[in-house]
């Protein structure tokens, strides 16, 4: 597999904010979102066995990890393999993906976090909507908003896939875009069942540096 990076700190986002986490990120992406801020994921990176990452992991001595990206399911089979043996040696799976391939495959113990892409992104054409259908209510999907027309886009998402009953939902603010309270008072006057998602690791670190 490539890999960009492994490092552990603090989950910056999803319901589980503020956890310690060690995070796998694999090299590799199939989208170019507007917004991204993870680029140089997109090529760099070292190639590495299943077994050097979980070494990798071992060592750290976190149990919470996510796979992410880039895409982790660029690397599918190779994705779908490390995800079965941290399951099986104990650690709880966090897999952040684009929405754009195929979850199908996933193991069932992981947790899929699920990045529906928005008309702001410039790739919400390319997302796969069966994913929709095959979220678990363990899993989390989350929009990421650039303007009020991104927030209308996810809401009718959401009502058309009735997704408030079958998973949690996320709503996070681009960074420099969308105020996070202009986008609060939104979800509150809208009485939307939605967690407003602040990337906290941009607060508690610098925001050019990755990790600790």
């Amino acid at each position: 597999m490539k890999v960009c990076e492994i490092f552990s700190s603090i989950q910056g986002e999803s319901s589980y904010a503020g956890l310690p986490c060690t995070f796998v990120r694999l090299t590799g992406c199939n989208l170019r979102c507007s917004y991204c801020d993870t680029e140089y994921a997109y090529d760099s990176g070292t190639e590495m066995s299943v077994g050097q990452i979980m070494n990798h992991v071992r060592s750290a001595g976190v149990n919470l990890i996510e796979i992410t990206g880039g895409e982790p399911l660029v690397q599918d089979r190779e994705t779908i393999i490390l995800t079965r043996d941290l399951l099986d040696g104990g650690c709880e799976v966090l897999i952040e993906t684009n929405g754009s391939l195929s979850i199908k495959d996933i193991d069932k113990r992981a947790t899929i976090i699920l990045d529906m892409k928005t008309p702001g992104s410039g790739m919400s054409t390319k997302m796969d909507f069966s994913n929709l259908d095959r979220v678990k209510p363990g899993d989390e999907i989350k929009f990421v908003l650039c303007d009020k027309c991104d927030y209308e886009w996810s809401k009718k998402i959401i009502f058309e896939h009735r997704l408030k009953e079958r998973c949690k939902i996320l709503f996070s603010p681009v960074t420099g875009k969308l105020k996070p309270s202009l986008l609060a008072r939104w979800i509150v006057e809208d009485r939307l069942h939605v967690r407003l998602n602040i990337q906290v690791h941009k607060y508690i670190f610098d925001p050019d540096k990755r990790g600790v």
